[in-house]
């Protein structure tokens, strides 16, 4: 997904349920982003509406980190909160429309393998800046693809190459909403031998903090997103959402996401 970031403005649960987490074995990093981390991994696909309001819905009663794994049903295209509808409403007919609740760019789903990390605002990350969690996360994913023999960096950061200081500056600012985000990394996206295959976007609420990410032309199934998310957390535990979350992201897509005066509100 896009590189942008939109802001608005207890206790873990490892016992929750009486379902032990399970451990893994660190990666490499000196510091995991997440002391805990709940994983949801979609097994069925789903339309692009539900998928943006199942985020949605997690994030409003979020008590742990969570990573969410999820595919599209159909041939898809997301854009940015702040996008412009005229941008996209070629591809109307073509592809299933969406706009996202968070930031940044054109987005083209089908073959991706699409992630939403949410952090509730209790969690000691939240109180990070927009750019650290960003970059962390990217660190991460990047582990994860270096692990399965991949030439992957964060750009800017393991990559000497055109992002400099001055280039990320001027690229950061460009305008989120008429860029295909694939075509612009900036910094902290994943980058393999100069070519973008990650990025993502983030929303700030009282509730916490999501981030939608991409991950495109890589196809390394369950083995990455468990690379993924042990990155994240040596303290994970798998879960699925369940039927109370399932009904309010029902609603919110019905009366939300796909409905068109969302679609075009810009």
């Amino acid at each position: 997904m896009p590189s942008g970031v939109e802001r608005s403005r207890g206790t873990t649960s490892s016992q929750r349920s009486g379902i032990p987490r399970l451990r893994f074995a660190s990666l490499g990093m000196t510091e995991k982003l997440f002391a805990v981390l709940d994983v949801y991994r979609e097994a069925g696909a789903r339309s692009a509406a539900m998928n943006m309001a199942i985020d949605e819905a997690l994030l409003e009663g979020l008590t742990d980190p969570a990573v969410r794994f999820y595919r599209w049903q159909s041939p898809a295209l997301s854009f940015g909160y702040f996008g412009r509808f005229a941008n996209v409403a070629k591809y109307q007919g073509n592809r299933d429309l969406v706009r996202r609740w968070t930031g940044g760019g054109i987005v083209f789903h089908g073959e991706d393998l699409t992630y939403s990390i949410l952090i509730p605002a209790n969690d000691a990350a939240f109180a990070e800046s927009s750019m650290w969690i960003y970059e962390k996360i990217h660190r991460a994913l990047c582990e994860g693809l270096v692990a399965k023999g991949l030439n992957a960096v964060v750009a800017g950061i393991g990559d000497p190459g055109p992002w400099s200081a001055t280039t990320r500056t001027v690229r950061t600012a460009l305008s989120e909403a008429s860029h295909r985000c694939f075509a612009n990394p900036v910094r902290a996206d994943v980058v393999i031998n100069g070519r973008k295959v990650a990025g993502a976007a983030q929303r700030r609420t009282r509730c916490g903090l999501l981030q939608q990410g991409s991950i495109q032309e890589i196809d390394l199934g369950d083995s990455l997103t468990e690379e993924f998310a042990q990155g994240l957390s040596a303290n994970c535990c798998e879960r699925k959402v369940d039927e109370e979350i399932l009904k309010l992201a029902r609603k919110l897509a019905q009366q939300k996401y796909a409905t068109e005066s969302w679609l075009r509100k810009r």
